[in-house]
């Protein structure tokens, strides 16, 4: 596939996720839609062709491993596997319903989840255990994990940042949505990240900052890991919380609120146009 026919077909990969997502929160009457909606543009490059994985072979050993470290939007991560082909797609409807695997925070008992996360701090970390793994077993897949900006107030992250760079792992690719906006407030007011660049630079990482809702600058910059040989990779993702849909965006309330039946038709219209 040509690039800009692969980066056409994530744009409107992420447009499907985003669809589900505002489908599955509304169904469900749950929570989260503001974070899965920032991250839905990584997942949609992620799962849209830079990721080596296969559907029919969740387990397939030489996969590409990709962490959910902000658990509590797995509603992105299953819509996304759900479109690739890794369950069938009307298993979605059984999100957050009494039996479902597909749980409020994400689940590892659904094919094409490595791990269940959902208490922040907890995914990097395991991240680089993979990662420092894969390297003494001489094996050449990839770890990508997705931070939430809030969850870097995490000491648990920080003690993984500084692990990485030392055992110089450059098969990891950290992601981090920087969306500003955690549970309680903004980034900034709850607990200042800045300078946040020079600070995983500091610990020894090869930094990319990018737009987060830009699918070319999306691609380019997990093609291109690791940036550095034997430095660990991360892509500050600039994003806004709720985006592509217009009353949604950079507002806190959406992080716990549900979407009613008139305001999911009418975010589902503005994805339509």
């Amino acid at each position: 596939m040509q690039l800009e026919d692969q980066i056409n077909a994530s744009r409107r990969l992420a447009v499907r996720i985003r669809a589900w997502v505002l489908k599955l929160v509304h169904s469900a009457n749950a929570s989260h839609a503001g974070s899965c909606l920032s991250e839905a543009d990584i997942l949609g490059v992620l799962y849209g062709g830079v990721l080596r994985v296969d559907p029919k072979r969740p387990d397939w050993p030489g996969r590409d491993r990709f962490i959910l470290s902000k658990g509590h939007a797995g509603a992105g991560v299953f819509a996304a596997l759900g479109e690739s082909g890794f369950f069938p797609i009307e298993e979605l409807h059984t999100y957050c319903k009494g039996g479902s695997a597909l749980t409020g925070h994400i689940s590892h008992h659904v094919p094409g989840v490595e791990v269940s996360t959902g208490s922040l701090g907890h995914g990097l970390p395991i991240g680089v255990g993979m990662a420092l793994a894969a390297q003494a077993d001489g094996l050449s897949h990839r770890v990508f994990v997705l931070l939430s900006d809030g969850e870097c107030d995490e000491g648990s992250n920080w003690e993984a940042i500084l692990f990485a760079p030392h055992h110089r792992l450059d098969n990891l690719v950290v992601i981090v949505d920087f969306n500003k906006i955690q549970s309680f407030g903004s980034v900034k007011e709850v607990l200042d990240l800045d300078p946040f660049a020079d600070k995983w630079r500091a610990f020894n990482w090869a930094v990319r900052e990018v737009d987060g809702h830009d699918h070319a600058q999306i691609h380019a910059a997990l093609s291109e890991a690791p940036f550095t040989r034997g430095k660990p990779s991360v892509i500050i993702a600039h994003t806004i919380k709720g985006k592509g849909v217009s009353f949604m965006e950079q507002q806190l309330m959406w992080h716990y609120k549900s979407p009613d039946a008139a305001q999911l038709k009418a975010a589902l219209a503005e994805l339509e146009r």
